[in-house]
């Protein structure tokens, strides 16, 4: 082989290294490349994952409360020039402010489509928004929402809380709100497995809440959700069965254990719950977020407190899904995907960040675990004017933006092509999340 011939096969190789290799920056292509998958991207069927339909007035939304004067982040705010763009692509609203006189007109425009739609009115939001299925996280469904429509995740925490709480709501005055709630979700469910006093022996409790479990799913539930974060530290140690059950007979006729006691009880009944979602096969969702009220701790919610749960071996056959990502955390927090089993939901993020915001993060998820992340909502009827409906639209629109934003950007540094992309996009807002659950979803 002559010298020429040698430098040609070497420029030939060095090309399509180059060809190869990423780019740091941009190229001037990626406003064509976002034009251009954004229309694409708004055709894909959504899976919402995380949601909390329901209107206004209905306590079910939620198994807990949000305390008073609680402040609430700028995108959050009412004072948003973004719920007037979702008004209008909703329910043609005619105004371009949201002033008490003009915002009657919706808040009566609500309330008449309930009257003529029905059941139909959630599945007519859905419609608009090109959202297949959404997920109901609710204490109880609502018989206002179409169970073909909308999928139940139920709440765990109140296990964990069966005994006399006075020490626990007086810690903070947000605690005085959310205890009592957890009380009176515990008596919901032990009315619905017909039992009127905790049971007597540990066992037997352990199989009320088995119970519970099993007959929720037969409700159609597909996972068990868990706001624990709000109520306590997410460090959980491994206390055994008898040392739970120590407490439990030392609690269950009275007395208020000390926080120690409690807490001791908590991680044993904790790490119950989530092994009993492997064996059930029902994924476990966790609140990792930053959290509302004025006393929600940072550092105890931190989501990497639950390293030791997740990478626990004894749980490999249940699958978590981390509820709002970790954020402020997600940066870091999408390393814990790289468990089989751990998933990343990124609502919250999308209500709380403007897409700009969202594009970065969402851009570092798509480039590290692309198949392990699933797209939510959170929505969330805050008042009569800013309801789940409104919420609904605020975490599409910046989703998709944002998604076709981070992906425009990869294809033009030569990450992926964009059919990589668009089957990222895909998986992300969709197959990602179904791809969990089965034929329990559509």
């Amino acid at each position: 082989m002559n010298f020429a011939m040698r430098i040609l096969i070497f420029i030939s190789i060095a090309s399509g290294l180059a060809l190869a290799q990423a780019r740091p920056l941009p190229e001037s292509d990626v406003a064509q490349i976002y034009q251009r998958l954004l229309p694409q991207i708004e055709k894909i069927p959504v899976f919402d994952h995380h949601a909390h339909p329901g209107f206004y007035d209905d306590p079910d939304v939620d198994a807990m409360a949000s305390p008073p004067g609680g402040s609430a982040a700028l995108r959050e705010r009412e004072t948003n020039p973004e719920l007037v763009a979702a008004a209008k692509a909703l329910f043609g609203y005619p105004y371009d402010d949201l002033s008490a006189e003009h915002a009657k007109w919706l808040i009566d425009k609500k309330l008449e489509l309930k009257k003529t739609r029905g059941p139909a009115y959630f599945d007519d939001i859905l419609d608009k928004l090109n959202i297949e299925q959404s997920v109901a996280n609710r204490a109880m469904m609502g018989d206002y929402l179409n169970p073909r429509r909308f999928v139940w995740v139920f709440f765990s925490d109140s296990f964990m809380w069966p005994f006399n709480n006075q020490n626990e709501r007086s810690r903070n005055p947000d605690e005085g709100v959310y205890i009592p709630l957890q009380e009176k979700m515990l008596h919901r469910w032990m009315q619905q497995e017909g039992i009127s006093k905790l049971p007597e022996s540990f066992n037997d409790y352990l199989t009320f809440v088995t119970r519970t479990l099993e007959d929720n799913m037969k409700k159609g539930a597909i996972a068990q959700k868990f706001e624990v974060a709000y109520f306590r530290s997410m460090k959980f140690g491994d206390p055994s069965r008898e040392q739970a059950e120590t407490i439990y007979r030392k609690y269950v006729a009275g007395g208020v254990p000390s926080q120690s006691e409690y807490r001791n009880f908590q991680d044993y009944i904790f790490r119950y719950l989530v092994r009993e979602g492997g064996r059930l096969h029902l994924p476990v969702h966790i609140h990792t977020a930053v959290g509302i009220g004025d006393y929600f701790s940072m550092s105890e919610g931190n989501i990497f407190n639950l390293e030791n749960v997740l990478r626990d071996p004894r749980y490999a056959s249940t699958i978590f899904v981390m509820i709002h990502g970790g954020y402020p955390y997600e940066r870091e927090a999408i390393w814990l995907a790289a468990a089989k089993n751990v998933y990343m939901d990124s609502s919250l993020m999308e209500v709380v960040m403007y897409p700009s915001a969202m594009k970065e993060s969402l851009k570092q998820w798509l480039e590290t675990f692309p198949d392990k992340i699933t797209f939510g909502t959170d929505a969330f009827p805050y008042n009569q004017v800013l309801g789940a409906e409104e919420s609904y639209w605020l975490g599409i629109q910046t989703a998709r933006s944002a998604l076709a934003a981070a992906l425009a950007e990869m294809i033009s540094m030569g990450e992926v092509s964009e059919a990589e992309a668009l089957k990222m996009a895909h998986g992300y807002l969709h197959d990602n999340a179904v791809s969990i659950y089965g034929d329990r979803v559509h």
